[in-house]
């Protein structure tokens, strides 16, 4: 449970407002080192609560389905489905320890050695190469979970190549500490030497800046503060659209270019309400509009955003669904089952095949409507900007706006993109790669 506790630390001290690298540091370095040097049955008791700590708040959404009994057992599920992730990932590779010696003897000269006298991998290395993979491995889907994450705020790397060479470091000081009880003075310096050299490179100077507001001043940010059962109540709809429209006059009034507003603001299927397009459209001559609804073309019903823009509109769907929620990830006939027990028999909705990029004052941003905005899918050719809108109504109260905010700082700081977020139940924000200045303060 240390490593577990360890390795969750920095999620509860951003959301507590402490996080500080001179905490999240130590913490991290501990984490990845227990793991490194751990025992399958460490990685297994890791696995089981890190899934607890870091997800638990995934059964609160069937709260608002009205299955308040499910959540011990989705809670439950998903901290075994990461107990068995790492069991599995730490018994391969203490396979690759065993054997790979083996397999560079039969391929050598050397024959009458034994395989550990003449080549012997210390189990950290396949631990680490596991530990590296293990952000490309998602359960049902879900790819919440990133080692990496860890270090976000702190002076190392993100990337692969700067966590590769951090872990290499470590690797290398728990080598220099073996040296040192075996009172071997020449291999002690040679390790502490090379540690020191690799944990230099694991180091970068990138820094995340998250702001309330658009610093350029150009697109407003109009959160809303709705819970999910008012949202989805018919008799709130007229008070919602009000007050959508009321942010937006006050956008235009503060003469900003863009107003960005949450996921589904609109609970409807926008494209079928002609009299709330016609208001929208006509606001639009002033400012261009952003905002998420749901969407329906060809009896397949979808969960979209809009742009308003000089009286006309265009619709982005997402790429990438909400495992469970919105698309089940599960063989059709237990999708099936799964759909009818806890979502009332919904059906999944379908994704689009490419991103949407809307043009707004001259320049491009992607859009993302919620989870698709955490996704690795939609940063893979390093968009700029990115317009994205939440409804973390659904899991609060909870640190899943902590762990989604975290997500998006790791992505503006490996691909270099600015992210505009518009939330309901909870703060707006803007997150600013400092290496990105050029697109946000000039």
């Amino acid at each position: 449970m240390t490593a577990a506790a360890a390795g969750s630390a920095f999620l509860y001290l951003d959301a507590a407002g402490w996080s500080s690298p001179r905490i999240d540091t130590p913490l991290a370095l501990l984490f990845f080192s227990l793991l490194l040097f751990g025992d399958p049955r460490l990685w297994a008791w890791t696995g089981f609560f890190l899934g607890l700590f870091w997800f638990h708040w995934i059964g609160i959404s069937f709260l608002h389905y009205g299955h308040p009994w499910a959540i011990p057992f989705v809670d439950l599920a998903v901290a075994l489905t990461y107990a068995l992730l790492f069991g599995i990932l730490a018994r391969f590779a203490e396979f690759l320890t065993r054997h790979i010696p083996r397999l560079l003897q039969k391929t050598s000269k050397i024959q009458h050695q034994k395989p550990s006298s003449i080549f012997h991998l210390p189990s950290s290395i396949p631990k680490a190469l596991v530990l590296l993979a293990m952000s490309y491995i998602h359960p049902f889907g879900f790819d919440w979970f990133k080692p990496e994450l860890t270090l976000v705020h702190t002076p190392f790397g993100i990337d692969k190549a700067h966590f590769a060479a951090l872990l290499l470091a470590l690797i290398l000081f728990g080598s220099f500490l073996h040296s040192v009880r075996q009172k071997n003075p020449k291999k002690s310096l040679f390790f502490l030497l090379l540690g020191s050299a690799f944990l230099r490179l694991s180091l970068t100077p990138a820094k995340i800046l998250v702001l309330p507001d658009d610093p350029q001043g150009r697109i407003a940010l109009a959160g809303t503060r709705i819970p999910v059962e008012a949202k989805w109540n018919p008799d709130n709809f007229l008070r919602e659209y009000r007050t959508v429209l009321e942010r937006i006059d006050r956008a235009i009034a503060a003469g900003k270019k863009a107003v960005l507003l949450p996921e589904s603001v609109l609970p409807v299927f926008l494209n079928r309400e002609p009299r709330i397009l016609e208001a929208l459209e006509h606001r639009s001559q002033k400012i261009d509009i952003v905002l998420g609804a749901l969407y329906s073309v060809h009896g397949q019903n979808r969960n979209s955003a809009y742009h308003f823009h000089k009286g006309r509109y265009r619709v982005a769907d997402k790429i990438v669904l909400v495992p469970f929620g919105e698309a089940n990830p599960l063989p059709s006939w237990a999708g099936r089952w799964v759909n009818t027990i806890f979502f009332d028999g919904a059906p999944d909705y379908l994704p689009a095949r490419y991103p949407t990029d809307f043009r707004i004052d001259g320049r491009d941003y992607r859009v993302a409507v919620c989870y698709e905005g955490t996704s690795e899918r939609l940063y893979a050719d390093r968009p700029a900007r990115i317009l994205m809108m939440s409804n973390n109504g659904w899991f609060t109260p909870s640190i899943e706006a902590t762990l989604q905010k975290l997500l998006l700082e790791y992505y503006s700081r490996k691909y270099g993109t600015t992210i505009y977020h518009s939330v309901n139940m909870g703060p707006s924000y803007v997150v600013v790669n400092p290496k990105d200045r050029e697109s946000i303060f000039q």
